[in-house]
């Protein structure tokens, strides 16, 4: 773990050292906090559903931005070789890396927390238990985009070819649920289960369900470990 912890400050430093972080922790919170503006405003809504609904949204391309370069720009200049050449092990290197992009996703989603504590304060009948339940799914949705950003980062050496491999994995999650009015009755208990949506609406709403949590886990481990193999396989590449 120590390996890990190595290189997740690295890269999370790196983060910081580069104008990428400030500008997207500025972009992710004037977005965010433009939809609840106009909720709770122009509408009159004391609750946080809108929040919830547009950072899912915003997700879909802020992540794979953020997560696009983390392997690929090794791949690009070679050091990945060098990388794995040294006593570190590839899943100490994936997962470190995959830790600082998913902080920084973190840190942009508790700037959001304003807007709670906003809400709290001159909002009424506040469902609390939702709101941190919605909190709860954000971050895993979070990781699972994260995981997802890394994996699509070891297929290539450009970044933007990353960004795009990126944007549409994680599209065809996000819009799975959409898509059942075409699967078959027999496949739709599958699709459905495989949808992001169906498990953040159920967290949204205050339901903290094991197999929500089953599921979430299962996606991030599931592409962590892919992309350890892709990083694996090019020692023999």
């Amino acid at each position: 773990m120590r390996n890990t912890f190595v290189i997740f400050q690295k890269e999370l430093k790196s983060f910081f050292n580069s104008p990428m972080a400030y500008i997207f922790l500025v972009i992710f919170a004037l977005v965010t906090g433009y939809f609840f503006t106009n909720t709770f405003f122009l509408y009159n809504q004391s609750d946080m559903r809108a929040l919830f609904s547009i950072v899912p949204l915003v997700y879909l391309f802020f992540i794979p931005a953020v997560t696009m370069g983390l392997i690929a720009k090794e791949n690009s200049v070679g050091t990945i070789e060098t990388i794995s050449t040294l006593p570190i092990q590839d899943r100490d290197v994936v997962l470190g890396k995959f830790l600082a992009g998913y902080s920084l996703i973190i840190i942009g989603l508790l700037v959001t927390v304003i807007h709670y504590v906003t809400l709290t304060f001159v909002g009424t009948n506040v469902d609390h238990g939702a709101v941190l339940s919605g909190y709860f799914g954000l971050v895993l949705l979070g990781g699972v985009y994260s995981s997802v950003g890394v994996f699509s980062s070891s297929l290539t050496e450009n970044s933007v070819v990353a960004f795009i491999i990126g944007v549409f994995i994680v599209l065809v999650f996000f819009l799975l649920d959409k898509t059942l009015i075409f699967v078959p009755d027999a496949l739709a208990g599958f699709v459905q289960y495989l949808s992001i949506d169906f498990h953040l609406s159920n967290m949204s709403r205050g339901v903290i369900d094991t197999r929500n949590l089953v599921y979430f886990g299962s996606v991030i481990g599931f592409f962590l470990f892919l992309t350890t193999r892709v990083v694996e396989s090019r020692k023999w590449g």
